[in-house]
């Protein structure tokens, strides 16, 4: 991995760059990332420079030896550990047990979760760990001499996943080897053992920004302009919802928003229940029902910042700022606050596995009322 491979995360990228360049290089790091901003790559890309014997200014060469291992994820100094599961009853894994897996994840999941990795893994709903014996296997390794690099590099994601187990590492990582790096990539601080937190230099990565998720859907993926701006906006920073967005679904929510409001404004019966039939559909699905909620909550976000912001610093198209414009006139702050919460209710009933049919024929009663500032029936 290199980091010309990650999108965005350029403060990150010369923090680590920095430490290297000008030897302030902490033995023991914990890179914090929301999911989706691009922790496991930007990890990755770091151990990689690191063990590179020609390294560039800003990036890993790419042509020595050491960077071809790595890109491979076979580099013999570089030491991964992360969840596993047992394989059968009474197993104890090791995180080498799943390489070949790993490899395979990383290369087409860069910006995965850990329940994408669970379940590429066949773990259904086992629980993933590293365990005491993964432990023992990480300090086994790194009291060996590195075989080509000046480094040893301990690459473990998701640190959340070491139990009280975890505390054997204390003394590896407060007297080290000479030259051995850990490198911890993490989503979540205050599920990581305070021990281990105590003892390591926290490098903050922070959720992409939308320009950033947008220009990389277009790019890397092929989406449409609108179609990323839209998938943006919901994805609040985290690519990888934005990928699930994008690839599965082929709906337009805006066009889907428009048909519905005007469906209740129009009174047209027919047409609202074909509008229901279709989002409670399989094929709509209850992902794309709350994200479709979660857009409309945006549109109405865009329509209040509408009175206080000029309409080119929002990052709608402009088809849908005219919308939000339009929709600021039909609903005063009041109205919009009772919306919110009726789509808020909603993404909540929908998790708990609602019946479709039955939860967008109330909602959109209820938004009638709403909008003809009638008091909402209990």
């Amino acid at each position: 991995m290199y980091f010309s491979e990650i999108i965005g995360q350029d403060a990150a990228r010369q923090q680590l760059l920095h430490a290297v360049n000008h030897n302030r290089l902490s033995h023991a790091m914990l890179m914090l990332a929301p999911e989706g901003a691009g922790g496991l790559p930007a990890g990755l890309a770091f151990a990689q420079y690191l063990v590179c014997e020609n390294r560039q200014e800003q990036d890993a060469c790419g042509q020595c030896a050491a960077c071809k291992k790595a890109a491979q994820y076979i580099h013999p100094d570089i030491h991964f550990s992360y969840p596993v599961i047992p394989r059968k009853p009474g197993d104890k894994p090791l995180s080498t047990d799943y390489i070949a897996e790993w490899r395979e994840f990383v290369a087409q999941q860069p910006y995965g979760n850990v329940y994408d990795w669970l379940q590429f893994i066949g773990a259904e709903n086992k629980q993933g760990n590293i365990t005491a014996h993964e432990c023992q296997d990480i300090i086994r390794k790194l009291n060996l001499k590195s075989f080509e690099s000046p480094y040893k590099i301990l690459f473990m994601w998701m640190p959340e996943y070491l139990g009280n187990e975890g505390n054997r590492l204390l003394k590896l990582i407060e007297e080290p080897p000479a030259n051995t790096v850990f490198i911890l990539v993490a989503e979540n601080q205050e599920q990581i053992l305070a021990t281990i937190l105590s003892r390591t230099q926290l490098i903050k990565i922070n959720p992409l920004h939308k320009d950033e998720i947008i220009r990389a859907l277009v790019k890397r993926n092929g989406a449409t302009e609108q179609r990323a701006r839209q998938i943006a906006t919901i994805a609040a920073g985290n690519y990888r919802e934005a990928l699930q967005l994008l690839q599965h679904t082929d709906n337009d929510y805006h066009e889907l928003l428009r048909n519905w409001l005007n469906a209740i404004f129009m009174q047209n019966r027919a047409g609202l229940q074909e509008w229901v039939d279709h989002m409670a559909s399989a094929k709509m699905g209850r992902e794309n029902q709350k994200q479709f909620l979660r857009y409309f909550i945006n549109v109405l976000e865009h329509s209040l910042r509408l009175q206080y912001m000029d309409r080119s610093l929002l990052a709608f198209s402009e088809e849908e700022v005219d919308f939000a414009e339009k929709l600021k006139k039909l609903a005063n702050l009041e109205q919009m606050q009772q919306i919110m919460e009726e789509l808020d209710n909603a993404c909540y009933h929908i998790e708990r596995n609602a019946n479709g049919k039955i939860l967008f024929h109330a909602l959109s009663i209820r938004m009638q009322y709403i909008f003809k500032g009638r008091p909402l029936p209990v």
